[in-house]
């Protein structure tokens, strides 16, 4: 119809509209469309219409465009568009052509894009909580305090500080190791052997300068998360030169399993690959990593500055917010129960907030942060775990530097040793559970193996959860009535019982 090419011409609702003056073909064209009979105009109208869904309403607002501009249109085209304002949409043109669901059902709701009600979450989740500070601020004015984080002994913590400084005498000893046995001064047996001191000497080392030191609470958190990562670096490299040496003596005595696995067999110990891969943000040895071109330092300056803002916020959080709630409270196992939960449910807020905070400041923005400035490729730090239907997806997606390393070096190496799937996990569930209760019990100088239970009881909710996702299809019923509130009560536990240890 005419009217569509007024259409294309003009913006709709604008403070200024260009129309385009109507040839004279148009306009006959026009002209014998009103003289038609009044059934077959309804009816070009009605088929005109259900070839686009929205002609009806783009009639109606370029018509409202042309009236609106009426001064800028000729009188000669004032009089074509009256008439094809006058054949646009008739009374007798059915409104309702087709079946459609309402956007927020069921059935549609995943058919479209939520980006206008995201931002307007975020911009009432900003204001929400923006009051909520200030109505804290104005009531108990500003709590924050750094004895948990810094203490007047954090200064004196020189032995965790040497400690932390002589870690990289072990990665040094494992290369050695590796070099001696690259040229056959030692055998297999031996070069195990001497791994495996050199990887229980680098986490007991920081467990014993800790536990002897009265170090603060984060001075000990750090220490122990290098003393970590640095044993699942060892126990990797280890473990993958082993493969590489095992691979290569294969090739040369002309193993035919060995030349049809897609693996690199070349065995090469490489002091530059292996301070590459201590400083790189993984945890799984390889000779060589996917690198980008160049480093992006704009980029990196911009991701630091959110890191240490996202910093500040989760602190604040913390002695701002859960730290009075705690001092305030009775011990949540002792007294009445309805409290305990009210205790509870009132520090699930600001727990979820510095739990986000935490994940985006430490897998998001650190970690990438760390990979523009040594061009490490693979980024993926972290998946989608917020769309996890079970917690066997959650543990799969939301670590996966982790979850890498279990697989790599627990997980299929038990499979390839008889153990069955569910040894298998429980195994890699197990080292998880000692690692967490190290980090935690540790620093805190209080061994009653709060987090080591705390990860051991997700074992059976990953039964639980794989049979109500396989009872209840395309659900994610299993994760929200089982891994959210355990966790929740778990993780609010852990926290009272860390703030009334320094409190």
């Amino acid at each position: 119809m005419a009217i569509s090419d007024s259409l294309d011409s003009s913006s709709i609702g604008g403070a200024t509209t260009t129309t385009t003056t109507m040839s004279d073909s148009d306009r006959n064209l026009s002209l014998r469309k009103s003289q038609r009979p009044a059934a077959i105009r309804d009816a070009n109208d009605v088929a005109e219409l259900d070839n686009s869904a929205t002609a009806v309403e783009a009639s109606t607002e370029s018509a409202n465009s042309i009236a609106r501009n009426g001064k800028m249109i000729g009188n000669g085209d004032n009089h074509a568009a009256g008439l094809d304002i006058k054949f646009a949409y008739r009374p007798s043109v059915p409104a309702h052509r087709r079946i459609k669901e309402s956007p927020l059902s069921s059935d549609a709701i995943f058919k479209q894009s939520h980006a206008g009600l995201f931002n307007l979450c975020i911009v009432v989740l900003v204001a929400v909580n923006s009051r909520l500070i200030i109505e804290n601020l104005m009531k108990y004015g500003w709590l924050i305090k750094t004895g948990f984080w810094f203490s007047s002994k954090s200064l004196s913590d020189w032995p965790l500080l040497m400690c932390c400084l002589t870690l990289p005498l072990f990665p040094l000893s494992a290369f050695l190791v590796e070099k001696l046995a690259q040229r056959n001064c030692l055998s297999d047996p031996v070069v195990v052997l001497l791994h495996v001191i050199i990887t229980t000497a680098a986490i007991l080392y920081p467990v014993f300068v800790i536990l002897r030191c009265n170090s603060a609470f984060l001075s000990g958190v750090t220490l122990m998360l290098f003393a970590c990562i640095v044993w699942l670096k060892l126990v990797s490299y280890a473990h993958t030169n082993y493969d590489m040496r095992a691979l290569a003596n294969s090739a040369d005595k002309g193993d035919a399993s060995s030349s049809s696995v897609n693996v690199d067999c070349s065995y090469d110990v490489s002091f530059k690959s292996l301070v590459y891969f201590m400083v790189a943000p993984t945890l799984c040895y390889q000779t060589s990593y996917p690198r980008t071109a160049s480093v992006r330092k704009g980029w990196v300056v911009r991701q630091f500055v959110k890191l240490i803002i996202f910093t500040g916020v989760m602190g604040f959080i913390i002695e701002q917010y859960i730290n009075p709630i705690v001092r305030n409270s009775q011990h949540p196992l002792k007294g009445n129960l309805l409290y305990a939960i009210e205790r509870v449910l009132k520090l699930s807020v600001p727990n979820l907030y510095v739990w986000l905070c935490m994940f985006y400041c430490f897998f998001h923005l650190w970690l990438n942060i760390l990979a523009e400035l040594l061009r490490f490729g693979d980024r993926e730090f972290y998946k989608d775990w917020w769309n996890a239907k079970t917690v066997e997806e959650y543990w799969r997606m939301w670590n996966m530097p982790v979850h890498k390393w279990m697989v790599r070096h627990i997980y299929f190496p038990c499979l390839r040793h008889g153990i069955p799937k569910g040894a298998a996990l429980l195994i890699a569930f197990t080292v998880s559970a000692i690692f967490h209760e190290l980090c935690i019990a540790v620093p805190c100088h209080i061994f009653k193996f709060w987090a080591f239970i705390g990860i051991m009881f997700q074992v059976p909710l990953v039964l639980i959860t794989n049979y109500l996702q396989n009872r209840f299809r395309n659900s994610m019923v299993s994760f929200y009535f089982c891994h959210y509130p355990f966790n929740l009560i778990h993780g609010h536990y852990l926290i009272i019982k860390l703030i009334e240890i320094f409190s």
